[in-house]
């Protein structure tokens, strides 16, 4: 296959299913993100910046600039949105926690923004937004939290990004496309 890339793009994004690891291989056989990327993103060194883990799904953007990459994923430099569901009766309460912070041992885990979108059965449909990404910063800032009704922790059951800065995700699951000029001056601008 042709390789399609010219020097003028500098950011490609994905829209990541579940069932994916954000890896250039992985050791357990696992489907990789290049699995659904034409091979000369993986030859010509397209990286993905930041991580969804394998039950996270939404917005990840690919780069061959480093300092691109830096500048998206060091904290405070670009706030990302994400549409979660937690299993659990999610509480005023419980979002002003999140919003103040939660220590744990992979430090203080706090969200800039929790708003509640709805709730269905035992669960709570809520958008977050944060400004830093620790490893599975919101599966374990809601963890570190109780049900107040079953006194369980609370367990994120759906998580997807949206948005990363001013770019919103705007393609089916498991496509691909190239950033356009305009997309990627305003999203490097937000920096």
């Amino acid at each position: 296959m042709q390789n399609t890339t010219n020097d003028h793009n500098k950011l490609l994004v994905l829209h990541k299913p579940k069932g994916y690891v954000v890896t250039r291989s992985d050791e357990r056989g696992r489907k990789t993100v290049y699995d659904l990327l034409p091979n000369w993103a993986f030859d010509d060194g397209w990286m993905p910046i930041g991580r969804l883990d394998l039950e996270s799904k939404g917005l990840l953007l690919f780069t061959r600039d480093g300092q691109i990459g830096n500048a998206l994923t060091k904290p405070g430099g670009c706030k990302k949105v994400y549409e979660v569901w937690v299993r659990g009766h999610v509480t005023d309460t419980h979002i002003s926690e999140a919003k103040r912070g939660v220590e744990s041992k992979h430090g203080l885990l706090k969200a800039l923004v929790v708003e509640k979108l709805g709730t269905g059965g035992a669960k709570t449909k809520l958008k977050i937004v944060i400004d830093e990404g620790k490893n599975r910063h919101i599966r374990r800032l809601f963890g570190a939290m109780k049900d107040p009704k079953f006194g369980t922790p609370l367990k994120v059951l759906e998580l997807k990004r949206v948005s990363i800065g001013s770019f919103g995700l705007d393609i089916g699951s498991g496509e691909w496309r190239f950033l356009s000029g305009e997309e990627e001056n305003a999203l490097i601008h937000d920096l």
